[in-house]
């Protein structure tokens, strides 16, 4: 075995990754990251696009102000600056009638400037806001709920976040302008699919603590340069260090982790291993599978996936005014402007399609079509626009499945002496989200560091 020893070896360098050894490394623990793909990023990266040569993102990824882990991973690697937050939610939405509305929340505490936003909220019929009142107590025992303040439970395990926002009330033009387009967005499934116990947590999560905690907010540059690069940065300047294009498996001896073997035939010691890989490629890190992760990689396996599909489009004029707008009931829900999101360094509309189980495997030419089309029926200035330059960007297994009967997600700790887990799949709570990951992250690091 190499001489080469490091006090942790993390696996991927995605989000998960990369918060755990940022983290790890502000324990003082020299600390190796090892990531298969040629870059760095996992299922949030950045590539640059060959025609136009700009920095494109596999995917527009949002975040929100109540995303405490996040932000907490931003400030440790001195990249605060790079994410702009809204003052409070503000969201312009086009209907499928193409009527354009704006659903902009006061200045007042939380949830009282959702409540007097829906109040004012023009897309909305008196009988839809006052549906919108009985979600008020539902939302607050989802808060006790998460803060152990009592044992009732805001939504049943069984019943999907349909069933959940019917029986609680919710008009059906709400569920279309408002919960529907929130929970494909949170949890890249679509409201019929999905269990409703994870999104009353991201409700009582937005709504539950201050103000902006429900705002959005954007990367204003590409996220290789948001976290990517200043994480790397971070690693090494504490003795770390960081690998892209290295396929490694862990190497176990005596019925523990002795550290792990990449593609090559180099070996490298560490006591303890942290995987951050997906759900999907946990059984890869091993030549066998050990007997003490034989239920976990099992439990992995048999869950699902759902995709996300980003369609880039570069046209010959500036087409929309605002960063973005929702387009509900749509299969392209949102289009981003990017260069009034990063400025000069973009000069493209990114579409998404989140829960894509059903364009997904269209060819790109058709998903081209579609979000041309979706985008002039939405916009009318995007008429008059002549299509320069478009790429397709798929993220075939981009969340894992929240249905009901999915198998239980694992927690960092594993019955495999020196072998922690994280990722945004672990039991943090949480949908598959930056901020799940980032918790996951943190809360690998922590085991770690009081053992």
């Amino acid at each position: 075995m190499s001489r080469q020893r490091f006090d942790a070896i993390v696996v991927g360098g995605g989000v998960a990754g990369l918060s755990a050894a940022s983290a790890l490394a502000g324990q003082g623990a020299r600390t190796l990251v090892l990531e298969a793909r040629p870059v760095l990023g996992g299922r949030a990266c950045s590539h640059r696009d060959p025609a136009t040569g700009e920095i494109v993102d596999n995917g527009q990824h949002i975040v929100l102000g109540c995303y405490r882990e996040w932000f907490m991973f931003l400030d440790r690697i001195g990249a605060r600056a790079a994410v702009r937050l809204q003052p409070s939610l503000d969201v312009r939405y086009v209907d499928l009638a193409g009527v354009a509305t704006t659903l902009s929340c006061p200045m007042l505490p939380a949830p009282l400037h959702l409540l007097a936003g829906l109040m004012e909220w023009d897309a909305l019929a008196w009988a839809d806001r006052w549906s919108a009142l009985r979600m008020g107590p539902v939302i607050r025992l989802a808060q006790h709920q998460l803060r152990g303040r009592t044992d009732r439970i805001a939504a049943s395990p069984e019943e999907t976040v349909e069933d959940w926002l019917v029986r609680n009330g919710q008009s059906r033009r709400l569920r279309e302008m408002l919960w529907d387009p929130l929970a494909l967005a949170a949890l890249n499934q679509p409201a019929d699919e999905a269990a409703a116990p994870i999104f009353a947590r991201v409700l009582a999560e937005m709504f539950g603590g201050q103000q902006q905690a429900s705002a959005l907010g954007f990367p204003v540059s590409s996220l290789a340069a948001t976290y990517v690069e200043p994480a790397r940065r971070c690693i090494e300047a504490r003795g770390g260090e960081v690998r892209a294009n290295a396929l490694a498996r862990v190497v176990i001896d005596g019925g523990r982790v002795a550290g792990v073997r990449i593609r090559g035939g180099e070996e490298i010691h560490a006591d303890v291993v942290v995987s951050s890989v997906p759900w999907f490629a946990l059984a890869d890190l091993f030549e066998s599978v050990p007997p003490e992760l034989a239920a976990i990689i099992d439990g992995a396996g048999r869950m699902g996936s759902y995709p996300i599909v980003s369609v880039n489009l570069w046209f010959d004029r500036c087409v929309l005014a605002t960063p973005f707008v929702g387009l509900p009931g749509r299969a392209m829900q949102w289009v981003f402007e990017k260069r009034l999101i990063v400025g000069d360094a973009a000069s493209h509309l990114t579409l998404v399609s989140s829960g894509a189980a059903h364009i997904v495997s269209r060819g790109n030419e058709e998903l081209v079509a579609l979000a041309v089309r979706e985008l002039g029926d939405a916009l009318p200035a995007a008429r008059a626009a002549s299509l320069r330059h478009a790429t397709v960007v798929r993220e075939r297994r981009a969340t894992f499945s929240l249905a009901p009967g999915q198998p239980p997600r694992p927690g960092a700790r594993t019955p495999l002496d020196g072998f922690v887990l994280a990722g945004d799949w672990t039991d943090t709570g949480l949908p598959g989200t930056i901020e799940s990951a980032a918790v996951s992250g943190h809360v690998a690091a922590a085991l770690i560091g009081r053992h």
